[in-house]
């Protein structure tokens, strides 16, 4: 079952969000405001997040730029904001689409499908990855730096293509112990940290993960050797 994060504070529109989505089939996660989203977008995944943008605490350009730190997660923005400026605003923080209110029902149905269709398209056609001297050959876990192959260990491999896939973007211990392990992970999240020391050894001169003191790792697509 696909899961939706909804965050709405107007509790009479977040009550027929709710009931709708469930009819359609979708699993439901309720968040009132944009602290409370980013808190729930940190404990599970989401295939989709409803995200509006006047929302108490952190507002939804936060929350979604937040996200978007993280996560290519697709973001449906909604909102009573109907002008032009406000919706080149979501688009420019990578919102897949922007909805103003009212809103039909079975519309707002038929672009989530929509956008969740594009969305697993999208995943399937990556078979390999590549940035500057790397490239990952996704479906047969091999690596490769300068056409040269690298041995890397299975862990290896998935924490250097998640990285790869979220170029620019700050991938925290967190992040990755989620994305890897799927919450079956329950000893030293420094594991982590064990993890990129070998793949820095093993990657030479091909070495494009930065450390972001405190925070985690990225390999920055604009600021990189």
């Amino acid at each position: 079952m696909q899961r939706i994060l909804v965050v709405e504070d107007d509790l009479s529109i977040q009550a027929v969000l709710h009931d709708f989505l469930e009819d359609a089939g979708y699993g439901v996660t309720l968040a009132f405001d944009g602290a409370e989203a980013l808190k729930e977008a940190s404990i599970r995944p989401f295939d989709l997040i409803l995200l509006d943008i006047m929302l108490p605490r952190i507002d939804g350009y936060g929350v979604c730029r937040a996200i978007r730190q993280k996560s290519d997660v697709p973001i449906i923005m909604l909102t009573a904001l109907d002008d032009e400026q406000n919706q080149m605003k979501g688009l420019d923080l990578q919102a897949d689409d922007y909805i103003t209110k009212p809103f039909s029902m079975p519309v707002l149905i038929r672009k989530i499908a929509a956008v969740l269709r594009r969305s697993a398209k999208e995943k399937e056609v990556v078979k390999t990855v590549t940035y500057k001297d790397l490239m990952l050959d996704l479906e047969s876990y091999k690596a490769y730096a300068k056409e040269e192959r690298i041995d890397l260990t299975p862990r290896e491999f998935e924490i250097l293509r998640e990285l790869l896939l979220h170029k620019g973007r700050i991938l925290t211990r967190q992040n990755l112990l989620q994305m890897l392990w799927n919450y079956e992970f329950f000893g030293d999240e420094r594991i982590i940290d064990t993890h990129i020391k070998n793949l820095r050894k093993k990657l030479k001169d091909a070495d494009y993960i930065e450390t972001i003191r405190g925070v985690g790792y990225r390999i920055d697509k604009e600021n990189q050797k």
